[in-house]
């Protein structure tokens, strides 16, 4: 395994991945610039090193960075990547936003994790408190090879499957792919879809319904609706009158043409805004 710098190695993504670096044998260099990060670090007992001296010695560089801090610090690092070296991505952003050098010789790669299902059938109670995944409960993950010769990937995959263990499946997905994954799917609707869920409850609490009895309400509703509709039990379906309901409510709560947030233009946009640069 070549030398690995990790970027932003004391931010919050940067300390997950750290502490599954570390438990590995491979010759890994952290780089912080804030004196947090570094604090987190030493609390780890892991040193930090320039970032020159990093990248002398490392054919792989992971960026733990903010989406909008991309495309300055990888800048400002340009002349410093060695030929060959490898750029990992912690999601598709920032490739395809284009804030990568414009290098015919180095390598992008793109990689993100699933989070653990909502399904998991976790024992261990470790693992069910891990919502977020890298720590206790096993997650899948999506891999992108963005630039660079088709042997890369197999490389990429291991790096990725390290720092989010621990990892059942690895996805391969295009560059498209992994956007439509992410911002579209997880956020733009999933995302869009919980908060009003949020709202939701909130409004039934309003309008006297006791919270607990709210939750506890939709958090079941929520499993066995899960289930009916990504049919992870045989023969299960709404009711009659659940399906009139959601077939008024589509009506009122979506506008018609809603899927147009598929449409490349549209995630194009909501990239350029996630990775513009903080004023």
């Amino acid at each position: 395994m070549k030398g690995i710098t990790l970027l932003g190695a004391g931010g919050k993504m940067g300390c997950r991945i750290a502490d599954n670096l570390r438990k590995t044998d491979w010759d890994v260099r952290y780089v912080e610039v804030s004196e947090r990060g570094r604090a987190a670090l030493a609390d780890r007992g892991l040193k930090t090193v320039p970032v020159e001296q990093a990248l002398a010695a490392s054919g792989i560089v992971i960026l733990a960075l903010p989406d909008n801090r991309i495309r300055e610090v990888t800048a400002s690092l340009e002349s410093k990547f060695q030929p060959g070296t490898m750029l990992i991505a912690l999601d598709i952003a920032a490739p395809l936003a284009g804030d990568l050098p414009k290098r015919d010789d180095l390598i992008y790669f793109a990689a993100h994790p699933c989070h653990p299902s909502v399904f998991g059938w976790e024992t261990d109670p470790a693992a069910q408190k891990d919502f977020f995944g890298g720590t206790a409960a096993k997650q899948n993950i999506v891999c992108g090879l963005v630039q660079g010769p088709e042997e890369a990937y197999a490389a990429g995959e291991l790096i990725a499957r390290t720092i989010y263990a621990p990892v059942g499946e690895a996805h391969r997905c295009t560059a498209e792919q992994m956007a439509i994954l992410e911002p579209v799917l997880s956020e733009t609707v999933l995302g869009t879809c919980l908060t009003i869920i949020g709202e939701a409850m909130d409004e039934a609490v309003r309008r006297g319904v006791p919270e607990a009895a709210a939750r506890d309400f939709l958090l079941g509703h929520l499993k066995v609706e899960l289930g009916i509709i990504f049919r992870l039990f045989p023969g299960a379906t709404f009711s009659d009158g659940a399906l009139k309901a959601i077939d008024d409510a589509k009506r009122v709560l979506f506008q018609p043409d809603w899927k147009r947030v598929f449409e490349r233009d549209q995630w194009m946009e909501s990239i350029r805004r996630i990775t513009a640069p903080p004023r």
